[in-house]
């Protein structure tokens, strides 16, 4: 089991912080004067050498053999009667491989034979070639994160999932009671809401498809769902679950919510009696849920070292019996609780999980065979998992001891950069519409934002609009 909640009295806070300001980064390195001297100083070395820039050094010239071609011609002319055309083509191949090509001196031949020309236009095209594989290859990744925010009271909580990006660029993070909206767009922040000491601190935030919505958990088992437009609360599940709920995913109209008290519900947002499908599987908290891309199958995580998978033509009921043959597969080789998952973007049947600090390790799983593909052990917890939108890549946050983020090319699994810089465990990451900044909040109570994916190779054609089949396309649905 993993550590949990780490309370507020065990922290040193200032209370005159404000969340989501920026944290003013260090000065960077100027470089002396001293240091330019040196630079200038060794650029003088060159004096050394016995050359001046009006008088051209001949010590790479021969003037005996210039002396000889330029009296050859008058030669030749009193040769050419005698010699025939072979005994002529024959003295020259001579001449040119005693002197070693030297009678180009005054030839002035700018281009040589075609066969070697042909041969070295192929090396330069390989040589090209590899270097913009290379250069593909070694993208550079910054060390350090672009923006450093404040995020004071941030419960430390391997199981809760406070840090949330939508689809309108604007992102959400629980502090304590409240619930802050930052936007990435021009860097302000908004309160969204802060809730009753009695139903706090909040412990699940997760944004609706449309960028619009927002689905809130709460400690006291309820379920909020507003409208961050007009900050308006538009309804309140309860009833779904008997402890606080953890963990949040949305799949279109469907918002699945996963509680300590090991259950996972479906919840149709659109209708008065929300409760629609039941998992059962789970004997402890669930702190892990993410919908595949194509919304039929879910990977639920658990305290209890397990991790399942779920179809959704496969749920029961609400209103029938416990299924224990519910899930589609059930995985129980994670040695601690499974908190990190991720489905890849480029292989619909390929899920990534991560386990906590007595597993340490990341797992892949073919979800229609059921087989685990490989597993890799990082070394450290493993809270949080993220795929590469435009590579094979992941990117994966640890805990103790070394609290990094740490990106990996995918299937090799090679290291490709240790992005270092939060002083506790990083406990949640979130990632951009456009795929290439990531943000992580971490034990530090900082949230800092990373450019770790780079930019997209090319940008691809807007899909078609479709906020009108949305969950939230008509709020006279909500009722």
């Amino acid at each position: 089991m993993d550590a949990g909640f780490f309370s507020s009295s065990e922290k040193v806070r200032s209370r005159s912080r404000r969340p989501l300001q920026e944290v003013a980064a260090p000065k960077p390195y100027m470089p002396s004067m001293r240091s330019t001297t040196c630079f200038t100083r060794s650029s003088s070395s060159r004096q050394n050498q016995n050359c001046d820039r009006f008088i051209p050094d001949r010590s790479a010239m021969d003037f005996d053999l210039a002396h000889s071609l330029l009296t050859e011609s008058r030669k030749e002319k009193e040769n050419t009667a005698v010699a025939s055309p072979s005994k002529e083509a024959y003295r020259k191949h001579l001449a040119e491989a005693l002197m070693q090509n030297r009678t180009r001196i005054l030839a002035f031949k700018s281009k040589p034979p075609a066969q070697v020309e042909s041969v070295f236009q192929e090396v330069c095209s390989d040589n090209t070639s590899h270097q913009a594989k290379t250069a593909k290859h070694r993208r550079y990744i910054p060390q350090s994160a672009e923006r450093t925010l404040d995020a004071p009271e941030l419960v430390d909580d391997y199981y809760l999932n406070l840090l949330d990006w939508g689809s309108g660029n604007v992102l959400s993070i629980a502090l304590g009671n409240t619930v802050y909206l930052w936007n990435a767009t021009d860097g302000s922040t908004s309160e969204l809401t802060t809730v009753e000491e009695d139903y706090g601190p909040v412990t699940s935030v997760s944004w609706a498809p449309d960028g619009r919505h927002i689905a809130i958990g709460l400690n006291s088992s309820d379920v909020q769902l507003w409208d961050s437009s007009s900050n308006r609360l538009l309804r309140t599940l309860r009833g779904v679950h008997q402890s606080r709920v953890g963990s949040l995913a949305w799949n279109n109209n469907l918002l699945t919510t996963g509680g300590m008290d090991g259950m996972i519900v479906n919840n149709d947002v659109r209708v008065r009696s929300h409760i629609v499908q039941t998992y059962r599987g789970h004997q402890q908290e669930v702190c892990g849920l993410k919908w595949s891309g194509t919304g039929q199958q879910l990977a639920s995580g658990g305290n209890d070292n397990l991790l399942h998978i779920w179809d959704l033509s496969m749920a029961s009921s609400s209103n029938s019996a416990p299924n224990q043959n519910q899930w589609l597969h059930r995985f129980d080789d994670h040695m601690a609780a499974v908190k990190a998952v991720a489905w890849c973007p480029f292989q619909s049947n390929l899920l990534a999980s991560g386990g906590g600090g007595s597993d340490r390790c990341i797992k892949f799983w073919n979800t229609h065979t059921g087989a685990c593909l490989n597993s890799v052990d990082t070394g450290s917890q493993v809270c949080s998992l993220l795929w590469n939108k435009n590579e094979r890549e992941l990117l994966s946050s640890h805990g103790f001891t070394q609290n990094q983020l740490t990106l990996w090319k995918y299937p090799s699994m090679v290291k490709i950069a240790e992005l270092t810089g939060h002083t506790s465990r990083v406990l949640f990451m979130a990632q951009s519409p456009d795929g290439c900044t990531v943000a992580s909040a971490a034990g530090d109570e900082t949230l800092r934002f990373w450019n770790v994916f780079g930019s997209p190779e090319a940008t691809k054609p807007a899909a078609a609009k479709t906020a009108h089949t949305g969950p939230f396309s008509s709020f006279n649905h909500i009722r």
